[in-house]
């Protein structure tokens, strides 16, 4: 699987969750007929021929396409877009933003004029069937029908027409020639029934294909619109939450739902955060945790300080995500869209050859040849086709991200299907992630206890690794000044304090430092085999003393690895740790095959193997040290994503909580996706393939296929927004 940017006539398709900046020299521009992915490969076919354009990100559940170009190529690709058929408006990223997925084009335009067509066609077919000889009521039927078309079809003609002048065969020309076409050889009531259950066809795509979309826009509606704010002169005062700045002081009563990110500052109180992790049971909470907005405050009255505005929320990352993700074209769309572009003109031309040729081959009336032809192209529609695969796959992410998993693309929610191994790192992945210190042990009979831990502590204490805060945490000694300090990624780290330099490492540090004995290798051997990690304190001459932390695991890891193994994935744990610690936390997980004294670069190195022995392989990590081999897996899984802003350009897959059984949701999910996807095209292409029978053996009526075409059209829709209920088998 290829995880570079495609790239689509000519042009980048950028599927990255960047926001866009100025310095991108990028335009945002609202497209409010851009309504499926059919339209989408219309405009990326008319900005093809503009040289200076560099990628094109579309959004189709907001509607919206950014354009990386210079700014002359920016306003070819406007007229480009306004020559294709479509207008655009240029919004900023606020614009956007506030304005959310959710465009209505007015009860008019989309409901009121295509019921209006097919109130007049249904008169003008009454008219022509119940008065026939009269010429007065024939004239009268067909000004029904010419104002039914207007009505219901204008909008379709003026693009059928464009794309004629381009020399494209799109829906809206075909549609354009069938209706023209009845109309000419005297079937005017059947060419309005035509346009306008085409039009109320569209209109009900387009709402089902909306319900997809804004599944997860819902989540914004969480957070509430005002909140109470700490003035400078001690009141509280309820202000607007998108006027909130950074750094304010919150209040939020029980039951509230917390209106922005934060840090808890004062109470303590348990939180339901499932509109955000997905987490089933509330999480306590307590000062120096983090609150996410749109959570809901359940026990007691939190103070919190503001750690981000609310356009750059967690909830509000989540919406931007999914909706960019839409954006990325998944293989089956791909393959939908190139069978589409084969498929369209194959049957023009099928219906040109019974027109022509039918009089000479079956003796048919030339009217009877064209009427078939007429039908054919109806049937050539392929709307069903084209929107069986964004509706699925749109259905799937919202899937996703309501169960607290982000999808950034539907290339990985249909790959992930696929993965035979995963590779998994033990802390905060296997493990909860927060170990304590449970022995501090010295080596140096004559040193002072009470000095080591002082050096031990102020050497951790410059270090984020979650064994260092455990050690910080369990030792109550003075820290010291560290000067010279250095971090040694995979070892540990080391520093000068009163002019001595002191190292504070792993086992396989001090072993490449040469300084372990048979009496310290024996006692760490012992810490080791009981699951402890240890950190040795030494100076470039002796080891002084041993930290060893313990880290329990998780409560749900046996049972994600006990559900993987029962779908064919084979989890092996890559970690830094030494091998006694890691083997024995890989027994408890009930993972087999477990590798430990890995650096960056040895995992890196045990992904390109796994892939060479397995096929299609992830990694799930922290999305922050284990960064480089998320980005080589075939799919990355950065766990305990809620908040993180590097995890969530790190990885493929966000897991907003840190349950590891995430992942074989997310396989179980892309299975039922991609047979999803496939009942959609076979009940698509089927039904086309009997009424394409029917139209040339039987009696089949172009609004009999508009019918088969519309009724098609909504059965993939709604089998494709099942997805949305998507619930896993498993308990979580």
């Amino acid at each position: 699987m290829d995880k570079e940017s495609t790239k689509v006539a000519g042009i980048s398709e950028d599927s990255s969750l960047h926001s866009v900046s100025a310095d991108d020299n990028a335009a945002r521009f609202r497209i409010p007929s851009m309504d499926c992915a059919s339209e989408e490969s219309e405009i990326r076919r008319a900005l093809a021929k503009i040289d200076g354009i560099k990628s094109l990100r579309f959004n189709l559940g907001a509607r919206e396409l950014i354009i990386n170009a210079d700014v002359d190529s920016i306003q070819l690709a406007v007229e480009a877009i306004k020559k294709a058929g479509f207008n655009s408006e240029l919004i900023s990223d606020a614009e956007s933003f506030e304005s959310g997925s959710e465009l209505s084009k007015g009860f008019w335009n989309t409901w009121g004029r295509p019921i209006s067509g097919l109130i007049l066609a249904v008169i003008a077919e009454v008219l022509e069937f119940a008065y026939p000889d009269i010429q007065e009521i024939k004239y009268l039927g067909m000004a029904l029908a010419s104002i039914s078309i207007i009505l219901a079809g204008l909008d379709v003609y003026v693009k059928g027409l464009k794309a004629f002048g381009d020399g494209r065969l799109n829906i809206n020309a075909l549609m354009t020639v069938a209706v023209t076409g009845a109309f000419l050889i005297g079937q005017w009531p059947e060419a309005a029934m035509v346009m306008a259950l085409y039009a109320i066809a569209e209109a009900i795509e387009a709402k089902a294909v909306d319900r997809a979309r804004n599944a997860i826009k819902s989540l914004m509606e969480l957070t509430p619109e005002d909140a109470e704010v700490l003035q400078p002169d001690g009141a509280w005062k309820r202000e607007l939450v998108k006027d909130i700045p950074i750094d304010s002081k919150v209040r939020i009563r029980p039951g509230e739902r917390i209106p922005l990110d934060g840090i808890v500052i004062s109470g303590q109180s348990a939180i339901d955060q499932s509109p955000v992790t997905g987490e089933s049971l509330p999480v306590d909470k307590s000062p120096n945790d983090e609150v996410f907005a749109g959570t809901i405050n359940q026990a007691a009255e939190l103070e919190i300080r503001i750690t981000a505005l609310s356009s750059n929320s967690t909830i509000s990352r989540i919406i931007n995500a999914v909706e960019e993700a839409q954006g990325a074209r998944a293989p089956t769309q791909r393959f939908v869209d190139a069978f589409a572009a084969f498929y369209t003109p194959a049957v023009f031309v099928l219906a040109l050859i019974v027109a022509l040729w039918m009089p000479f081959l079956l003796e048919w009336t030339w009217m009877k040849s064209i009427y078939k032809a007429l039908v054919l192209l109806v049937i050539a529609c392929p709307c069903a086709l084209v929107i069986s695969t964004p509706v699925t796959v749109v259905s799937g992410l919202a899937a996703a991200a309501r169960r607290g998993i982000l999808i950034k693309g539907g290339v990985y929610l249909e790959e992930a299907r696929k993965i035979k191994a995963v590779a998994l790192d033990k802390t905060g992945t296997i493990t909860e992630g927060k170990p304590k210190l449970s022995n501090f042990e010295v080596f140096e009979l004559q040193a002072d206890s009470a000095e080591l831990k002082g050096i031990a502590k102020s050497l951790a204490s410059r270090s984020d690794h979650p064994v260092s805060k455990a050690i910080v945490e369990g030792l109550s000694a003075q820290a010291k000044e560290v000067k010279n300090f250095k971090a040694i990624a995979g070892r540990g780290v080391q520093g000068r304090i009163a002019d001595i330099t002191y190292f504070l490492g792993n086992h396989r540090w001090i072993e490449e430092l040469e300084l372990c004995t048979p009496e310290i290798e024996a006692q760490l051997s012992i810490l080791e085999n009981t699951g402890r990690t240890v950190s040795l304190l030494a100076t470039t001459e002796k080891v002084l003393a041993v930290c060893a932390v313990a880290d329990t695991i998780k409560v749900s890891s046996k049972t994600a690895v006990s559900e993987l193994i029962s779908l064919g994935v084979t989890p092996i744990m890559l970690t830094g740790d030494n091998a006694a610690t890691a083997r024995t936390v890989g027994v408890q997980a009930g993972i087999s095959e477990v590798k430990g004294n890995l650096l960056p670069e040895d995992k890196l190195k045990e992904i390109e193997s796994l892939q060479k022995q397995f096929g299609v392989t992830a990694m799930t990590g922290d999305g922050i040290n284990d960064a480089p081999s998320l980005a080589r897996a075939d799919i990355g899984f950065a766990m305990g994503a809620a908040g993180t802003h590097t995890a969530m350009e790190a990885a493929d897959i966000l897991v907003m909580n840190d349950d590891l059984r995430r992942l074989p949701e997310t396989i179980r999910l892309s299975k039922q996706t991609h047979a999803i996807l496939w009942q959609n095209i076979v009940l698509a292409l089927g039904i086309k393939f009997v009424f394409l029978f029917l139209a040339l053996f039987d009696n089949a009526s172009m609004w009999m296929a508009v019918f088969a075409d519309m009724g098609a059209s909504l059965i993939v829709v709604f089998n494709g927004l099942r997805l949305i209920t998507f619930k896993p088998k498993s308990k979580s």
